[in-house]
């Protein structure tokens, strides 16, 4: 049974026989000997962690247009770094899986309806991709992998305070948010650079994970304090955001972030702690939340508003576009429609109530099957399982070294698993302030590769 999961989580890869018949193998180092030769490309890797960084430092701020210039940049990077590339690429299973999902969404847009839409969601998805491959190369530096991480959190910070701000000085409700119905349709819901109050409580729970890692991996009181200041402005400002996706995914993140903290620290713990600290943690916890349902009422209403069923014309919403995603489902089961919204909003509107227009299927996971099939799905949730995986083999690799890198590795699996239940009632995550958040917290995660146990996942060219 051991080795079946292995198998099926990459843990022994076979795959020491492939480069050697690989055409990508023969381009990987074809100019090599240009970059030993030049001086710009001794500092590729800081290059590399500056285009990286400029796309988090800008994403809630401007355009998504020039968010595909910058990565469009970073692809022609990459590329350039492969072809030079005077050393072997370390490989994990997580970019096995990212491969194979890229070769489904491949075959997706070749057999799509509407191919000149699905080709340019998959010029899109290649490009979040490509941003994956060059992260997770560059993020192993651990100087450079703190580098990339601290800018994400500083932006993060800044959207965070505005959108606190927001909440006690008021702003203007750009779309109608609540249901007009309810005892909260005047209520203010914030969502400071980023335009929707959903989009921004997706942005903030990676921020939430990693902050909380910074607490433990920055040196000086300075520095703590500044993490443990992030942790809780982005914390409150994902309250006030009201997204009730967001609310539950939090609850998720800190279940995960505890879970993976008790299981850090559990062999230095006193056999009494051993046994009861959880308990005690999630029941203090479930009390205190009990307290916060009884005792305010925006948060008692939008939680109850959940099982409202059609009576709650967000869940009403919902629910209408997701009887249309079925139908094209059963049209199109395998394969899908091909990736991206152009090819979601050709298709769509033929399924769809009239007065009920839609831009996604308001799920991640139903999305990838609109898009990609049933084929794409599987693929999908593989590389989820994979990601978590490989994940936790790093963190107790990590963890029986004391490395204080491993708090990194925590929170972007803590951040995964709330990205990941966030997508069951939201597909915010595939607007590229968030996605590329998504592609980096999984690069964070393929960044910690174990290269002393290279019989178990070779180290090799692509």
């Amino acid at each position: 049974m051991k080795s079946v999961w292995s198998t099926i989580m990459l843990s022994e890869p076979q795959l020491k026989q492939w480069p050697k018949s690989s055409f990508f193998y023969r381009l990987v180092g074809w100019l090599s000997n240009w970059q030993q030769a030049s001086w710009l490309f001794q500092w590729s890797e800081v290059i590399g962690a500056c285009l990286i960084s400029l796309v988090f430092l800008l994403a809630p701020f401007v355009s998504t247009a020039l968010i595909g210039v910058l990565l469009i940049a970073i692809t022609a990077f990459w590329f350039l770094t492969i072809i030079s590339a005077s050393e072997r690429l370390a490989i994990t299973p997580i970019h096995i899986l990212v491969f194979l999902y890229w070769c489904v969404a491949t075959i997706a847009t070749a057999f799509s309806p509407v191919k000149s839409a699905a080709l340019n969601g998959w010029i899109t998805l290649t490009l979040y991709l490509v941003l994956f491959a060059l992260a997770a190369k560059i993020m192993r530096s651990p100087k450079l992998c703190n580098w990339i991480i601290t800018s994400f959190l500083m932006v993060a910070l800044i959207v965070s305070s505005y959108g606190v701000r927001q909440e006690f000085f008021g702003v203007q409700q750009l779309a109608t948010w609540n249901d007009p119905n309810s005892a909260l349709a005047n209520d203010t819901r914030v969502y400071s650079y980023l335009g929707n109050p959903n989009l921004l409580g997706g942005y903030l729970l990676p921020a939430i994970a990693l902050s909380v890692a910074a607490v433990f991996v920055w040196r000086g009181w300075i520095q703590k304090t500044l993490a443990a200041i992030m942790v809780m402005m982005n914390s409150a400002c994902l309250y006030f955001t009201d997204s009730r996706g967001a609310w539950l995914a939090m609850a998720v993140l800190v279940g995960v972030l505890l879970l993976l903290l008790y299981y850090w620290w559990r062999e230095y713990l006193p056999r009494f702690w051993r046994v009861w600290l959880l308990p005690l943690v999630f029941g203090s916890l479930a009390g205190l939340l009990l307290v916060a349902f009884i005792s305010l009422e925006p948060l008692r209403l939008r939680l109850m508003s959940i099982f409202a069923g059609r009576e709650d014309s967000s869940n009403n919403f919902r629910i209408n576009v997701w009887e249309a995603c079925f139908k094209i489902i059963k049209d199109y089961p395998l394969i899908g429609i091909g990736p991206g919204n152009d090819a979601f909003n050709q298709i769509y509107p033929r399924y769809m109530n009239s007065r009920y227009p839609a831009l996604s299927a308001y799920s991640v996971y139903l999305e990838h099957i609109v898009e990609m099939g049933y084929i794409g799905f599987g693929c999908f949730l593989w590389l989820i399982a994979v990601t978590f995986n490989h994940g936790m083999r790093q963190l107790a690799r990590l963890r029986q070294s004391k490395s204080k890198r491993g708090f990194y590795l925590l929170g972007a699996i803590a951040a995964t698993a709330a990205l990941a239940f966030h997508g069951f009632v939201d597909t915010v995550w595939y607007r590229p302030q968030i996605n590329t958040i998504w592609w980096l917290v999984l690069a964070i995660i393929a960044s910690f590769y174990d290269d002393i146990k290279s019989e178990m996942l070779p180290s090799f060219r692509l």
